[in-house]
């Protein structure tokens, strides 16, 4: 009997098992940033302790920094002290890091992958829980405490129980307008944010095959959202031809014989799961969240639960959504009226998402109520957009082009939501107060959606959007 590729490389990783029952794997890639390092640091430096491979560590800064003016110091004294903090530990400590002065700076999640960091067959570490964006690549990567980043710091290594193993299947075709956000939010929805606890998920099936490269690290990035350690793809030859050529990728010879071992970690034909799930891609619709948690998500068409059609243990929570959220049972969510509208983020913060938004905002206007922010995912994308005019094309239909950053999609800098703002969001959480404000409200969804939603106003469907001929 064959292996998936997750027991594949938990096992390849393996240092030890530990007398708690744990496993001791090995990190191939540490990726940190400036929220979650400094502490971790300051621990290893009080114990007199050196970074273990710094060549296996590379640092950026995400998310403190501002996207509308990036000018130092910060007007955030923490903010400012934190990136004092990362500029001074990855020198000291001889660690590679895009910082501000460098073209390759953005998020974390964006920077790896782009740079060819991110190369399957890895185990890979960061002290961001949406670590598992680079999934998408056939790596297994999960994202750990302060406490770990010291750990893998000083030893390069990580004490973790191995988790089981879901096959998610999705065959078919998409429908026009369906993207990898909707597929993402469609699973936590059926499945539940807590349906993958304990579990890595295996996304397969013809649909996930059809993705581009970063649309299923939109995908892989939202399986924290759905309670998994671990979300990945097996890859294949889109993965490759993505990689090759990037400034770490190997070279010549040496990516020949990389790619010997990429193909090689791929789950077998006769791999056993724990668990397989599957489901028609014809099925999913462009999803919304009308909750305070990405599980309560509909598609765009739907109305809002009754609570007496929930599960019991999921009325509680349903019932404080639409109290916070100020909806109502049974209310369709199309027409929503919204006031922020927000492209980027970790999990759709790319070119393609970048480009996806722009055919939807070219020759239209946002809502003269509505503030609208595109937000690069980093430096990179930012100039690829640019040079391909996509920022012209948002500053001309009224939306607000930034440098790159985090931005939105956390309150850890300048952009928050202000007081009951309803924000249409392409980020990940939609938690109480996760976009700055107590009381601010946050409805997740695709880029499109987004821009179709900025320019009416209100939450739209995007398929009679573009069927309407007022899309691109």
């Amino acid at each position: 009997m064959g292996l998936n590729l997750f027991n594949k490389l938990w096992d390849l990783h393996t240092v030890k098992t530990l007398e708690s029952g744990q496993d001791q794997l090995f990190v191939g890639l540490h990726l940190i940033h400036e929220v979650t390092s400094p502490q971790a640091f300051q621990m290893i430096r009080e114990r007199g302790l050196k970074v273990a491979f710094p060549e296996r560590t590379f640092a950026t800064a995400d998310h403190i920094v501002p996207t509308e003016s990036q000018a130092r110091p910060f007007q955030d004294p923490l903010a400012e002290e934190m990136m004092v903090a990362i500029e001074k530990n990855t020198q000291e400590f001889g660690i590679q890091f895009f910082g501000l002065d460098s073209r390759d700076q953005g998020i974390v999640h964006v920077v790896g992958p782009e740079q060819g960091l991110t190369q399957p067959g890895m185990t890979i570490a960061c002290g961001d829980s949406h670590t598992s964006t680079h999934g998408a690549f056939g790596t297994i990567a999960f994202g750990i405490g302060t406490s770990q980043v010291r750990d893998v710091l000083a030893t390069q290594t990580i004490a973790l129980s191995r988790p089981k193993v879901r096959r998610i299947e999705i065959d078919g075709a998409l429908q026009p307008g369906v993207t990898a956000k909707d597929i993402a939010l469609h699973i936590i929805a059926e499945l539940g944010v807590k349906g993958g606890i304990g579990h890595a998920y295996e996304y397969a099936g013809s649909a996930i095959e059809a993705l581009s490269m970063e649309e299923r690290m939109t995908l892989c990035n939202m399986s924290i959202e759905g309670g998994a350690r671990v979300g990945y793809v097996n890859p294949d030859q889109k993965t490759f031809d993505y990689l090759e050529g990037r400034p770490y990728t190997p070279k010549g010879e040496a990516f020949d014989r990389a790619l010997r071992y990429w193909q090689s970690i791929a789950s077998d034909v006769d791999a056993p799961y724990d668990d397989v799930v599957r489901i028609e891609a014809e099925i999913i619709e462009p999803m919304v969240t009308w909750g305070i948690n990405p599980g309560q998500a509909i598609g765009v068409g739907r109305a809002l639960p009754s609570l007496d059609s929930l599960m019991e243990e999921d009325r509680e929570s349903a019932q404080l959504a639409f109290e916070y959220m100020g909806l109502g049972e049974r209310q369709p969510i199309k027409g929503v009226r919204i006031d922020v509208a927000f492209v980027g983020s970790c999990t759709n913060g790319r070119i393609s998402d970048l480009r996806a938004a722009a055919a939807v905002a070219k020759g239209h206007r946002v809502a003269s109520h509505v503030r609208a922010l595109i937000v690069p995912g980093s430096k990179r994308v930012r100039d690829q957009a640019v040079e391909e005019g996509l920022d012209q094309i948002f500053r001309e239909a009224g939306f607000e082009w930034r440098d790159a950053g985090c931005s939105m999609c956390l309150a850890m800098n300048p952009d928050q939501l202000v007081g009951r703002e309803v924000c249409a969001s392409s980020s990940n959480r939609n938690f109480i107060g996760r976009q700055g404000s107590p009381t601010g409200r946050t409805l997740l969804m695709s880029p499109p959606m987004v821009v179709a939603a900025a320019i009416a106003g209100e939450v739209s469907d995007i398929r009679e959007f573009q069927t309407a001929g007022t899309g691109a």
